[in-house]
């Protein structure tokens, strides 16, 4: 027994030093406020929508879209409606987006559609456009959003990310908790890593990319199931110039059912896998390079984590069976195990605390809410640990996620 005490605490210790630097880049995000853009002249940009059944919500984003105060000459809306079998398609060219379909049941997923999509303009435009920026179908964006991105990227930037919130905080714990996750993603590490050089996070949507960058990788070519977190791997690895664009901000739903929620953390922890095989040598020896910033944080990102996790839930589970069949007192073994998940749980809530009083006004829910779910995040955090054990035997295919558009958002405040 005392020997599992020791190793809990060692592991506790391990996971606190991989990730004390995500404290400073506390202190870095709100040290001081988020800088005004200078104005910049308009980049031709392409904004790529890759859909798949998504009639419920399609249209809130292309009429966010269409009151962008960025001169209109200077961008296109361009969907892919993905294997669709609804009216996506339709409901897309009734708004003014330019329309691809794609029917593909051997290359499944938001990867292979992006490029279809890029790789369409490119032979029926050309290359006309400096930029791509991305958003998944349930997105809604501020009237500023395209001005905001494109300061950011006239800074010299070839991927820039932005500020992402949920349209549907207020809905649920779950959703709550996946909208801090990716808020506390951009508002606080993303902007922490600009301001010290490093490679910021891609997180699935709301972001640029340049025509430069494009090209040079031939389009689109990541197509594991988080496509978004192979692309950050790369730009790590490759030195990519990355930024964040606090000014420019989304909406985006997050999966409220138990099911959805479940498919998406099955799916990014599968991805997580994927990425971890092919990148991770890569991201070492950037360790040991003048990338030493980046690559150490993207390791970070990709590797403890689910590692101490799943060594921590097999080590005790043994451990507990083991000590059960000896007679043991299966309490002692409890309070070992509480004591490691309580330090987190506090740590967790340190993050969501900060960013919750930092970002109140911006959060779609009551101040109740808001503040119950503080203490709730750890809990949506937890629920990856069951997540990644399934993930490392199962078979994980792609799935389409439920978006209750008008109906979601009636919810935000209740």
């Amino acid at each position: 027994m005392l020997i599992l005490n020791i190793f809990n605490i060692c592991l506790g210790i391990i996971f606190l030093l991989c990730y004390l630097y995500q404290v400073i880049y506390i202190f870095i995000a709100y040290a001081k406020k988020p800088p005004v853009l200078p104005e910049a002249d308009p980049h031709k940009i392409a904004v790529i929508i890759a859909a798949r059944n998504e009639s419920a919500v399609i249209h809130n984003l292309l009429e966010s879209l269409s009151k962008q105060d960025y001169p209109k000459d200077f961008y296109d809306i361009f969907l892919v409606a993905d294997n669709c079998t609804d009216n996506t398609a339709d409901i897309a060219r009734d708004h003014g987006a330019i329309v691809y379909e794609r029917f593909n049941d051997k290359e499944k997923g938001k990867g292979y559609a992006v490029d279809y999509l890029i790789k369409s303009i490119w032979r029926d435009y050309g290359e006309i456009y400096e930029a791509f920026i991305v958003f998944d179908a349930d997105n809604v964006v501020n009237h500023n959003y395209l001005t905001e991105m494109n300061k950011t990227f006239s800074l010299g930037y070839d991927v820039v990310t932005s500020y992402r919130n949920a349209s549907n905080y207020g809905a649920s714990w779950r959703a709550a908790g996946q909208g801090m996750y990716f808020l506390r993603d951009s508002r606080v590490l993303n902007l922490a890593r600009m301001r010290i050089g490093s490679n910021t996070f891609v997180a699935g949507t709301g972001f640029l990319f340049s025509h430069k960058i494009a090209k040079e990788y031939g389009g689109w070519p990541f197509h594991c199931l988080t496509e978004d977190g192979e692309f950050t791997m790369h730009n790590a690895v490759h030195g990519t110039k990355c930024g964040y664009c606090n000014s420019a901000m989304f909406y985006d739903e997050q999966a409220v059912k138990v099911k959805d929620s479940w498919n998406q953390q099955l799916r990014w922890c599968k991805g997580g896998l994927q990425i971890f095989k092919k990148y991770l040598p890569q991201l070492i020896k950037g360790i040991f390079s003048k990338r030493i910033i980046s690559c150490f944080d993207m390791t970070m990102c990709l590797t403890p984590a689910y590692v101490l996790s799943m060594t921590a839930v097999a080590v005790n589970t043994i451990s507990f069976i083991i000590l059960i069949a000896l007679g043991n007192n299966p309490v002692q073994l409890l309070v070992s195990m509480g004591w490691m998940l309580a330090f987190a749980y506090l740590g967790l809530v340190m993050f969501s605390f900060a960013v919750t009083v930092s970002e109140w006004k911006h959060l779609r829910a009551r101040a109740g809410k808001k503040i119950l779910y503080i203490f709730t995040f750890p809990l949506f955090i937890f629920t990856f640990i069951p997540a990644a054990f399934v993930a490392l035997f199962k078979k994980v295919e792609w799935k389409e996620i439920h978006h209750g558009g008008d109906e979601a958002s009636a919810k935000n405040n209740t």
